[in-house]
């Protein structure tokens, strides 16, 4: 759905976004969470889109003073299990297979919510300064939380909506948007900063989480990395938990805004060697992240 799908859907005050579905539970109306009707990918029937709402963090208030064990009462102790209900059962509508949840840079009651309502996780990051110290915080954040949800699972396991009783796993990482140099290698002032990008999570953030039980067994992991191919072996392996170093695609970027479509959709005519070029090294790039992810959630 491009900017402008987007802005009509908003307009129109569409109920099939993921606040209104949200509302029996957050508003204490006499019916339940259900499953709405979802977007279908009109080029892939098999992509469905639960729409988020501008207004969704309204419901932050609510929801972070359910995270407190001493007001669990009435439609309170519904809240932290809403999300992930509302998930499975749009799951359930549409016979999905994986729910990836998109989310913000933020540490908000909501996104604490979602991450422990997972199965997995996984963590973009950019290389600069403040990927590296927002991966300095997961660190320390992450394990919190879930020490947090490891009481709440039996505090809400009588809810209406009971909060989820699995512990989210950890399956990687990736590194996003710089530029190449020579031999398709990252440029050289984007190299430091990833080395110190992987040195943080193979040294602390991977520790912080196989305390809390939150890693997968290694042995996935080694078995995850074989999934590389020629792009990814020549750059190097970061660490065991980087799932792919993603360049910038600056002109498939601008291309797929402009047509409204995802960039793995684009298909280019007679004379645009350099951007079928760079298509196919994306979609060879996306594939090899797809299946190590494919290997790490297959347990």
């Amino acid at each position: 759905m491009g900017n402008s799908g987007f802005d009509t859907f908003m307009s129109e005050n569409n109920p099939n976004n993921i606040m209104d579905a949200l509302t029996p539970a957050f508003k204490g109306k006499p019916r339940p969470v259900e499953a709405i009707d979802c977007i279908e990918n009109r080029l892939n029937k098999n992509l469905f889109l639960l729409p988020g709402n501008l207004d969704l963090t309204s419901y932050e208030v609510a929801l972070a003073m359910s995270f407190n064990f001493s007001n669990t009462l009435g439609v309170t102790s519904n809240l932290p299990g809403a999300f992930s209900f509302l998930i499975d059962k749009c799951g359930e509508k549409y016979e999905l297979d994986f729910a990836i949840i998109d989310m913000n840079p933020s540490l908000s009651a909501i996104n604490q919510d979602l991450v422990l309502s997972s199965d997995y996780f996984f963590i973009p990051s950019s290389p600069d300064i403040f990927s590296l110290k927002a991966i300095q915080s997961l660190s320390r954040v992450l394990p919190k939380w879930e020490t947090w949800a490891r009481q709440a699972r039996d505090v809400f396991k009588d809810a209406d909506y009971p909060f989820s009783t699995k512990t989210p796993k950890f399956i990687g990482y990736t590194i996003n948007d710089f530029n190449l140099g020579d031999k398709a290698q990252p440029a050289k002032a984007f190299k430091a900063i990833m080395r110190k990008i992987s040195n943080e999570v193979a040294n602390n953030l991977a520790p912080s989480l196989g305390n809390m039980d939150m890693l997968l067994p290694e042995g996935l992991y080694h078995e995850a990395e074989k999934k590389n191919d020629t792009i990814e072996s020549q750059r190097g392996n970061l660490d065991l938990y980087c799932l792919g170093q993603i360049s910038n695609f600056n002109k498939l970027i601008a291309e797929s805004n402009r047509k409204s479509i995802p960039v793995f959709e684009l298909n280019f005519s007679h004379g645009f060697e350099g951007q079928k070029k760079t298509l196919q090294w994306f979609k060879r790039l996306f594939k090899v992240i797809a299946d190590k992810i494919i290997v790490l959630t297959n347990e």
